[in-house]
């Protein structure tokens, strides 16, 4: 792809801070965490060294350095070295998402577990757990559509 190809870099930033949003309001992330992940899916070379990504993001190095420790800790980005190299590089996971996917299904499957917990504590009026069941049916649906989809 040529610069000519690319759609600019004022465009791009401000993709990076929509995904920098959406991390934030949806997985409750700091907004750099997204713009770290949002300029990582996008930046030339996809390896980049934390000085890098400060510089396109326009992030503090002390701000960076706990978000790219978090980011690797959950195992969305990689840190290595090249050889022969001194700097520490970063890169998104190549299963980033669907470990994204993967985690989100863990925690329906594990609140399913909980709401039937609940649904044998002995209750006697069904009507008091009309909204267990209606959580389980939801959790039930979503797994379902996403088996469905995998085959």
């Amino acid at each position: 792809m040529t610069e000519q190809d690319s759609p600019g870099r004022e465009r791009v930033l401000a993709w990076v801070e929509r995904v920098a949003a959406f991390v934030s309001e949806e997985w409750g992330l700091a907004p750099i965490s997204g713009r770290i992940l949002g300029w990582l899916m996008v930046c030339e070379p996809p390896e980049q060294t934390a000085s890098d990504i400060a510089e396109a993001i326009g992030a503090s190095r002390a701000s960076l350095t706990t978000n790219l420790h978090l980011l690797t800790s959950h195992r969305l980005i990689r840190r290595f070295r090249k050889t022969g190299e001194r700097n520490v590089f970063y890169t998104i996971e190549d299963d980033a998402w669907g470990k994204i996917v993967q985690q989100k299904l863990a925690i329906f499957s594990a609140f399913d577990e909980l709401a039937a917990e609940g649904m044998r504590l002995g209750w006697r009026d069904l009507a008091r757990t009309a909204r267990i069941r209606a959580a389980r049916r939801s959790i039930a649906e979503v797994l379902h559509q996403v088996e469905a989809r995998a085959e």
